[in-house]
């Protein structure tokens, strides 16, 4: 969304004379200059859900050959132990809503594909290391949150408090859904490039008595979007 595009578009200069990927449909890109040296920061606003991130970025794969493809913006929260404010980032990915079960297929699995779409290990171990404090730094004026490594979804279904219940059965260690990462992880596993999920989480699919349930999208993309240039930085 365009929400979750705007600070990074806040936060770094455009590349002089450059020119951005041509993308299909309403997707754009930015050529963003990231502090310090040369590399390029590619920002692509896909537009929502699994074939528009999948045609967004394999139309950039045409183009460019990043070496780091990461999914940033808002989630929905679903762990137990997440909160609105906190900031997941993806050991590993499934989709909410791939049922092959029926032909020996495990649920979150799509035909042909493995199981899980694995976080890059290299990011993770950077995220661990810079993201705690580039989260402190971006909630300094509105109180705590974490940073949570785990299981993210993605689906083309919103998981809602009425249907919640089967996607906690089914993933029951599963930190958050969106609708796009594991469609992005699919096609970057499939180019060989490391990928890695850090969304910011904009509201919960199922909240507990007394949990807060909603931020404002805005506040949730800023927390990605400083998570994520902390760890390109």
């Amino acid at each position: 969304m365009a929400e979750e595009a705007q600070p990074f578009v806040d936060a770094l200069p455009e590349r002089t004379g450059a020119q951005p990927p041509t993308l299909p449909g309403s997707a754009q890109a930015w050529s963003l200059q990231l502090p310090g040296d040369e590399r390029e920061l590619i920002l692509v606003r896909s537009g929502i859900g699994l074939v528009a991130a999948a045609s967004a970025l394999a139309a950039v794969l045409t183009q460019v050959r990043p070496g780091t493809v990461v999914s940033a913006g808002t989630t929905g929260g679903l762990g137990r132990q997440v909160e609105v404010g906190d900031v997941c980032a993806s050991a590993n990915l499934a989709y909410t809503d791939a049922d092959a079960t029926a032909f020996g297929y495990v649920r979150g699995q799509t035909p042909g594909q493995p199981e899980t779409f694995a976080g890059d290990p290299a990011l993770l171990d950077r995220l661990e290391q810079v993201g705690p404090a580039a989260l402190r730094s971006a909630t300094a004026s509105s109180g705590s949150a974490r940073l949570h490594v785990g299981r993210m979804l993605a689906g083309n279904s919103f998981i809602t408090a009425a249907n919640v219940t089967d996607t906690r059965e089914v993933f029951p260690t599963a930190l958050s859904t969106d609708m796009e990462s594991t469609a992005l992880a699919q096609v970057a596993a499939s180019a060989g490039i490391p990928f890695v999920s850090v969304r910011g989480v904009s509201d919960l699919c199922g909240p507990e008595a007394g949990q807060d349930f909603h931020i404002a999208a805005e506040e949730a993309a800023a927390r990605s979007a400083a998570v994520v240039l902390a760890l390109l930085g």
